[in-house]
């Protein structure tokens, strides 16, 4: 979600914007599949092809040019992708707003924020970021999404195989991809509601695919960060079931996929910072994420609010703020919230 998505979403739900910001980028990417029904070779051939977008994704060499959009707002960022003796070198770049770079080998990421002179050190969380964007096998997928195959077309000056997602319920919307028809990276996927207007798109507007790696830039940007002021984000895996919550939401196709801690600076700059947890589900294509935290100290308000495919619901639980948000419709949140429970840890 772009950064301007995520501030309207912050306030108009009184969230800390580090906290939706995290979850758009654990989310990042607009995704886009099929409907109708069809034959079982007909099924074959879409999951074949769903499973080539993340395998394409890794495995292929590419520099391009791809655009954000959501209602008038556009965005647009620089990917160079270099697959070198089973290792990933890549360097993503915004073109519009203020400047950042992300610099990554395999799961170690690098983001520059120059205007802070500020680098953030951290392990990648997600592998489903455009153009990868399934975290689950293409038949898993198929369980919740009924595919259609649509003519061929072009993107970027690319022949492109296009498909159709329609969900089997309404717990999550439509998507409609174009994949490559030779490597199957994916060239531009659509998120559409049940009317089938499109509420967010990513599509490349420039790509080259299969050109010679050049790692060497990339491997030294992440060597060379004298003079930058190194920031490491302490994230650490949680049970959270341990900790007393149980979060089994009665929604199809959704399985928990990570469960991670974070720290949120405190409102009075001399307290302690809070413990945020997070839990992320899946169904492949959508993710939904759960995050807890203490309502001591802290300011927020119920309410709900979206931006694009984007929504938010924040309820509270007792003695803790229960924040859901996710690329799914509002009712999908109301029945993860309504499924939480906690019992207090002995």
């Amino acid at each position: 979600m772009p950064i301007s998505g995520v501030r309207r979403i912050a306030a108009k739900s009184r969230l800390p914007l580090w906290l939706i910001f995290v979850a758009a980028l654990l989310s990042v990417a607009p995704q886009a599949f099929a409907q109708a029904g069809g034959t079982a070779d007909s099924s074959a051939e879409a999951a074949n092809r769903l499973d080539r977008i993340p395998r394409a994704a890794q495995q292929e060499n590419y520099e391009g040019v791809f655009v954000y959009q959501r209602g008038t707002f556009v965005q647009s960022s620089r990917v160079s992708h270099y697959a070198v003796h089973g290792s990933e070198y890549e360097a993503l770049e915004t073109l519009d707003g203020k400047p950042r770079k992300l610099l990554r080998h395999d799961d170690d990421l690098f983001t520059f924020v120059p205007e802070r002179h500020l680098c953030v050190v951290e392990k990648r969380q997600n592998r489903d970021a455009f153009p990868a964007l399934l975290s689950e096998s293409g038949r898993d997928v198929l369980a919740v999404y009924d595919s259609k195959m649509l003519p061929p077309d072009r993107v970027a000056g690319i022949d492109a195989q296009v498909i159709e997602l329609d969900p089997k319920d309404a717990y999550r919307f439509s998507y409609k991809l174009w994949t490559d028809s030779k490597t199957g990276l994916l060239l531009r996927a659509q998120t559409l509601d049940a009317s089938g207007q499109v509420l967010e798109q990513i599509s490349f507007t420039q790509l080259r695919i299969g050109v010679p790696a050049q790692k060497a830039p990339i491997a030294a940007g992440i060597r060379n960060t004298a003079g930058w002021t190194l920031v490491h984000p302490p994230v650490e895996p949680v049970d959270m079931e341990a900790q007393g919550w149980s979060l089994n939401p009665d929604v199809p196709g959704f399985r928990k996929i990570r469960e991670v801690r974070r720290p949120m600076a405190a409102r009075d700059a001399g307290d302690p910072p809070i413990p945020v947890d997070q839990a992320v589900f899946s169904d492949g294509l959508s993710t939904v994420s759960v995050f807890v935290e203490p309502t001591e100290k802290n300011s927020r308000k119920e309410g709900a609010g979206a931006s694009g495919a984007t929504h938010v619901l924040v309820t509270r639980h007792g003695d803790y703020w229960i924040t859901l948000l996710g690329e799914v419709p509002q009712g999908t949140l109301q029945l993860f919230a309504s499924a939480i429970k906690y019992k207090a840890a002995k």
